[in-house]
This record gives C-alpha cells, sequence and structure tokens, in this order.
C-alpha cells in the first residue's frame, strides 16, 4: 500500500470511514461547481466512485489518494493520479487531480498534495508526462498548475459540449529542471 507523507499531509489508499466525509465534500456546491456539470453526488455516488478509484490503483499501479490532515487526522478530500477517458483527445495521458473541501482552500495544502502526486507519478512510477485538465474560469486550478511547473497546451471542449476546458501538461524533463 502506497503511503506519502508532506509536512501537513498524509495521502494513503481509501479506508471504509473516508465515505461519509468525502460524501459531504461531494455534496457541497461551491466545491462541486468546476466539476464536470457541477453536479453534487451523494453517499452511494461517492462510495461507487471510490471503489473505482481502488480499481484504478489494481490496474494502473496508481490513482487518487485520500488526502488526511496529519495534525488532526481528519479527511481533506483527494488528490492523485488517473487516466483522464473522460477527454480522448489527450490520451494517452495520466492527469494529476485534486478536490479538497472548502474548509481547508486557501491554505497550499492541494498545492503541497498535488506536489506530492507528481513526484509520486515521476519518480516512483516513471511516467514521461502528467496533465492537468481545468474548466476555464477555474482560476484557484490554474494556480496550483502554475506552482506545479505546468505549462497550458490546448483549450478545447468538453466531450459533453457544455465547458471549455484548459489543458496542462509537466514532462519529466522538464520536473527535474523545474522542481528544486
Amino acid at each position: 500500500m502506497v503511503t506519502l507523507e508532506t509536512s501537513r499531509l498524509i495521502l494513503r489508499r481509501w479506508r471504509e470511514e473516508d465515505v461519509a466525509p468525502m460524501a459531504a465534500i461531494h455534496a457541497d456546491p461551491e466545491v462541486m461547481r468546476w466539476i464536470r456539470d457541477g453536479g453534487l453526488r451523494d453517499e452511494q455516488q461517492t462510495r461507487v466512485g471510490i471503489r473505482a478509484w481502488e480499481r484504478e490503483w489494481e490496474s494502473q499501479g496508481f490513482g487518487l489518494f485520500a488526502v488526511e490532515i496529519r495534525s488532526s487526522g481528519e479527511l481533506a478530500g483527494f488528490t492523485g493520479l488517473s487516466v483522464p477517458h473522460f477527454l480522448p483527445e489527450v490520451l494517452p495521458a495520466v492527469e494529476v487531480g485534486w478536490r479538497l473541501g472548502r474548509s481547508h482552500w486557501g491554505q497550499g495544502l492541494a498545492t503541497e498534495a498535488a506536489a506530492a502526486a507528481v513526484r509520486f507519478g515521476f519518480e516512483e512510477r516513471g511516467l514521461e508526462r502528467i496533465v492537468s485538465i481545468a474548466q476555464v474560469g477555474n482560476d484557484a486550478s490554474e494556480r496550483i498548475t502554475a506552482k506545479l511547473g505546468m505549462r497550458l497546451v490546448r483549450e478545447t471542449v468538453h466531450p459533453t459540449g457544455s465547458r471549455r476546458v484548459r489543458v496542462f501538461e509537466l514532462r519529466s524533463d522538464q520536473y527535474v529542471t523545474t522542481t528544486p
């Protein structure tokens, strides 16, 4: 079982007791505003999602981590790596993503967590390229991609035709030169 630690966070695999707090995050319209069509998810949908994230760990050797606050043990949300099947035009690719509860915004936690996931992808899994996909207008996510050293490579429309997205990327050779 892969576990990563940062100064403030533990990135770990999912547990049954994570379902309810993650469902609460998924029930917040502000959190979900930039996720697909902005729809909320209930506890059952969250449970199904977590199971899918765990299956990706088994099939790909990477996945989405539960993000736990070291000092309190509280679940803050997730970060990690996944294959962005929802946007076939960027495949083959691995995406770094994050979603934190609103009480954890504005503290640099998403950047700290995502940076650990990127490091894991390049250093532990030997990935050559990692992308991040953000809806146009999601300035907070775009700031995180900049802090990760990613660069904009394209703007396109989500396959549902509903929202414009920007695709950012970081290649392993760039990671080496941009990461201390």
